[in-house]
């Protein structure tokens, strides 16, 4: 025991002033194994905790997964559900559409094809009206051409003096036979002077005639068109001096042969076929215009030859009627005495109408009191009146003659004459 306390007393080392024994090396190492121990069993404790409280936490995370895992089945089953109901939805959806799609398109393929139909019908009836078109077209393109080698003839015809005379003579005929009677014109007539124009208009009353000369001098004009077309300014400024003159002498020789006093009116028509030549004088050759008044001859196209024509038509029927106006007035005379005798008539049928009216009401009457009469006579009974004469009041309201009459039996009656 003692070598046992010596053995824990020997130093075991020194740490600067402080002696360590080993007995209280073992005191020290025995504490510190008691504190190692306490820390371990302080950390045993604290890890089984721990432990417990990860595998409390770890339960209660166990439960609420399987809560949630319940919850989580509980919510796909009713979704399950629900995506069955979308399911049954969506079919019952999709063949509604797909009729609904299958209607739309038989319709849309009905009305395209009633659509392609009446295009095409319609097509087809274009192409007729197009056809018949063409065909009129091709009819007018032939009229044309027709026309064109006309025309071409026209120029061929106009070429020639003469032939441009007998142009605007027939033009002037045509107008002149249009609008006025055969009687009222006389073409080629001869005058006093043994001159011949072309037409000559008698006018009403023994009024002097109205001359019409339609010899105009186209070749000059066509001279002048000749030159524009060259386009010479000398050729056309020389072509107009021709027309000037030639036309001035026209005037001239109108003026002279045609103009008569008491045979002929104190103004003559110098005729221009052709409307474009008229404009043409009145615009660019006052001065023959102004030249041709002075002269009394007056310058008239075919449309103010036409109204011309018109107004003379006028004066003319004005003087026919002037001429049958003592007729008209006899006959007006005659009528008013038909008219009277007329009147006569209807009064004198009117009164026999009137007398007629109050032998009808007469008759009427006696007819009327005939009835009551007869009304009376069948309101009489048998053996009610025998014995009982006839008041004479009554018999003098009757107006007029009366008669007994006594039957067989016991009635007595009055019999009433109108």
């Amino acid at each position: 025991m003692n070598g046992l306390q010596e053995l824990f007393s020997a130093p075991l080392l020194q740490l600067g002033a402080t002696t360590v024994t080993l007995g209280a090396f073992v005191v020290f190492s025995g504490l510190c194994l008691s504190a190692v121990f306490v820390v371990m069993l302080a950390m045993l404790w604290r890890s089984s905790r721990a432990r417990v409280e990860a595998e409390a936490e770890a339960a209660l995370r166990a439960r609420e997964a399987e809560a949630r895992l319940t919850e989580i089945t509980r919510a796909q089953a009713e979704m399950q559900g629900r995506m069955g109901t979308l399911a049954e939805i969506f079919s019952s959806r999709q063949s509604e559409l797909n009729k609904a799609i299958s209607e739309r398109l038989d319709g849309m393929t009905s009305r395209l094809g009633h659509s392609i139909t009446e295009q095409t019908k319609s097509t087809h009836e274009n192409l007729a009206k197009l056809q018949e078109r063409l065909a009129v077209i091709d009819t007018a393109q032939n009229n044309i051409q027709s026309l064109a080698g006309q025309v071409v003839q026209l120029q061929q015809i106009l070429a020639n003096k003469q032939t441009r005379g007998a142009f605007g003579q027939s033009r002037m005929e045509a107008i002149i036979a249009d609008g006025l009677p055969p009687s009222a014109y006389e073409f080629q007539a001869t005058l006093s002077n043994n001159s011949r124009p072309d037409c000559l208009i008698k006018m009403p009353n023994g009024a002097p005639g109205l001359v019409i000369d339609a010899k105009f001098p186209l070749e000059s004009w066509h001279a002048i068109r000749a030159a524009e077309e060259e386009g010479g300014a000398e050729a056309q400024k020389h072509a107009q001096q021709n027309f000037r003159r030639d036309v001035e002498v026209h005037i001239k020789a109108i003026a002279e042969k045609y103009l008569i006093s008491g045979e002929t009116q104190d103004t003559a028509f110098m005729f221009v076929p052709s409307e474009s030549i008229f404009a043409e004088i009145h615009e660019n050759f006052e001065a023959l215009v102004q030249k041709a008044h002075r002269a009394r001859v007056v310058i008239v196209s075919p449309s103010l030859l036409m109204l011309s024509i018109q107004v003379i038509q006028a004066v003319l029927k004005d003087a026919r009627m002037r001429e049958q106006a003592h007729l008209i007035q006899g006959e007006v005379a005659r009528l008013m005495e038909d008219v009277s005798r007329l009147d006569d008539r209807v009064r004198k049928l009117q009164t026999h109408f009137l007398q007629a009216n109050k032998d009808i009401d007469l008759i009427l009457t006696s007819t009327d009191k005939v009835t009551k009469r007869g009304a009376k006579i069948e309101a009489l009974e048998l053996g009610a009146l025998e014995g009982k004469a006839v008041s004479d009041d009554e018999a003098a309201e009757d107006g007029g003659s009366s008669t007994s009459v006594r039957g067989s039996g016991s009635l007595r009656l009055r019999v009433v004459e109108e």
